[in-house]
């Protein structure tokens, strides 16, 4: 009878050595819940608009909103892109000069209809906005919207603009009344807004809908990209 050879013993490779995953009492966590063990960028808007400010919240941001104080009308361009952008930057870069946003990345914003070559910012008051309504019922304009992130870290900002065109209804005149008796026109550029009241009155865009509503989140993470900042990077933890 043949002796049975000797069993070999299994020895593991160095730098193999198996983890067990990482859990939680409810399971495996996710990304946004990881995001409490290291410390992410602080993120300012430089904007007190509640659309912007919902749309980056709704994206997994979630911003601290300083606002710029930025003359608006003191700022002029060529061209209503141009305008946004101006407008864009000069909010941001105020934002970022002060002392108690050192080391935060700071985004600004700032929305303008182009209708004909014109640059319409919000209405001055009800009469400019029917007026505008009248012009712009049956046509199409293009919402320009300029985007400005700041690194106040490196110093470095990055900008561009991003553009949708909007193609209007046919409201009547007891229509145009109604909503501009609302007041809700007055506090949007363009004296309207996809997220409100004027919705039915808008046929439908061409590009994207979050930048008619006041910031393009694609663009914001390209911008962010341009500065070695990835958006994932900035989502704030899971609520809940």
């Amino acid at each position: 009878m043949r002796a049975r050879p000797p069993a070999r013993r299994r020895s593991r490779l160095p730098g193999r050595v198996r983890r067990p995953a990482e859990v939680s009492r409810g399971g495996p966590r996710r990304y946004a819940d990881r995001m409490t063990d290291q410390q992410r960028r602080r993120l300012v808007l430089a904007s007190q608009s509640p659309a912007r400010l919902g749309l980056l919240r709704q994206a997994g941001l979630d911003p601290e909103v300083i606002v710029s104080g930025v003359d608006e009308d003191a700022v002029s361009a060529p061209t209503p892109a141009e305008l946004a952008l101006a407008l864009a930057e000069a909010k941001a870069s105020v934002v970022a000069a002060r002392p108690e946003v050192l080391g935060a990345l700071v985004i600004g914003c700032d929305s303008v209809l182009d209708l004909d070559g014109r640059a319409l910012g919000k209405p001055a008051d009800a009469e400019e906005a029917t007026a505008r309504w009248q012009a712009m019922r049956g046509r199409a304009g293009t919402l320009q919207t300029g985007h400005c992130v700041w690194d106040t870290v490196s110093g470095r900002h990055v900008s561009a603009t991003a553009s949708t065109v909007v193609r209007f209804g046919e409201p009547t005149d007891e229509e145009i009344a109604a909503y501009v008796a609302s007041g809700e026109p007055l506090h949007v550029a363009g004296a309207f807004t996809l997220d409100g009241r004027s919705a039915p009155f808008i046929n439908g865009i061409d590009g994207d809908h979050g930048n008619v509503i006041g910031i393009s989140l694609p663009l914001v993470r390209r911008l962010l990209g341009d500065l070695g900042v990835g958006i994932t990077d900035l989502w704030a933890p899971a609520r809940g």
